[in-house]
């Protein structure tokens, strides 16, 4: 196969693979006990629930769906890599969810760009407060 046939394969199959995403609608957080995880989201971070469904949770960018994997013969697994919530004052956060008994995952750490505090929902999904400081 001559060098051009080869380059023009791949620049169809890439145009091919090449999708229109517009954004991400929501992000599956993987629960065992959905009605423990509906009040952590709502009394402890202060989301509401959606009209159309008490399982998900809007924020203004993403919606996070709660999700039963064992109800449909999947096995759970938490979600290790975690979930970054922007607020305006980490602190601040910090202290109103200390007040709901959450326990952080150390102190709050400092990239030189943003701030960061990573604690655990009730299913050991890891969860983050956020905020960039830097532009």
């Amino acid at each position: 196969m001559r060098q051009t046939d080869r380059a023009e394969r791949i620049i169809a199959c890439l145009q091919i693979a090449m999708l229109d995403i517009e954004r991400v609608d929501f992000v599956s957080v993987p629960t065992r006990d959905v009605a423990r995880a509906r009040r952590f989201y709502a009394d402890a971070l202060g989301l509401t629930p959606s009209a159309g469904n008490p399982d998900e949770f809007e924020t203004p960018n993403v919606t996070l769906a709660l999700w039963q994997p064992e109800a449909q013969g999947v096995p759970f697994a938490p979600n290790a890599a975690g979930i970054a919530l922007r607020v305006p004052d980490v602190e601040a956060a910090r202290e109103r969810l200390n007040a709901h008994g959450v326990e952080f995952l150390g102190d709050t750490v400092d990239t030189g760009v943003c701030l960061m505090g990573f604690f655990y929902d009730p299913d050991g999904n890891v969860l983050i407060l956020h905020r960039r400081y830097a532009r």
